[in-house]
């Protein structure tokens, strides 16, 4: 599997990189991409939702009226759930919506998303970057000339560099992630998956073969 190499002068390197077959050229399993987005965006809820059972509602604290001879209902409260005002009868309450996966198929679920996005062309390698000043303007134009403008992009870095991070921070639709740190979710969420050289060198310390 190859990918094509951009230069920072904007221009395409005519010899393609050569992708590393055990991530990039593995039998994908959508299951394994399934269960660790559906963690991901699991973790990502609150779960803060609350509402008052008949017990947090205030007031009620007395019978409304005695049991007998009145000809109602019988009514032990005025904060039942069948009143107005009343508690809210299996209502959500606070709660984490955190989901166990394990380490493997976290691993699998990664490399069948890198796989899936090299067939599909989606995978770009690029010279590591630099700016002497954090410029986003300049990481624009650094885009125009690819003519990735406009597009969805998440790109992976080897390590963090402040001039690279502060450049394309602001650019709506650009996702700068570490390559180690990078989650199936965050390799999914785009139309272009950009790599450094270095960036790529670091996926083969993470995955080893």
């Amino acid at each position: 599997m190859k990918a094509d190499l951009y230069k920072l002068d904007g221009t395409k390197e005519e010899a393609a990189v050569e992708l590393p077959a055990h991530i990039f050229d593995i039998k994908p399993n959508d299951h394994a991409i399934y269960l660790d987005v559906k963690a991901i965006l699991a973790h990502q809820r609150q779960g803060t939702a609350a509402t008052k059972n008949r017990a947090l509602v205030r007031g009620g604290g007395r019978k409304p009226w005695r049991q007998k001879g009145t000809g109602r209902a019988r009514a032990g409260s005025i904060r039942s759930p069948l009143w107005r005002g009343g508690g809210t009868i299996f209502g959500p309450q606070p709660r984490t919506y955190d989901l166990k996966v394990n380490k493997k198929v976290k691993i699998l679920a990664r490399k069948s998303v890198y796989t899936y996005k090299a067939k599909d062309g989606a995978v770009k390698v690029v010279e590591d970057l630099k700016f002497p000043q954090p410029k986003t303007r300049e990481f624009y134009n650094l885009l125009k000339k690819w003519e990735l403008e406009g597009r969805k992009i998440t790109l992976l870095l080897s390590d963090i560099r402040e001039d690279v991070v502060r450049s394309g921070r602001n650019l709506p639709n650009v996702k700068i992630r570490l390559a180690r740190d990078a989650s199936t979710y965050d390799l999914l969420n785009n139309e272009v998956l950009l790599l450094e050289q270095s960036a790529l060198e670091k996926l083969q310390e993470v995955f080893p073969s």
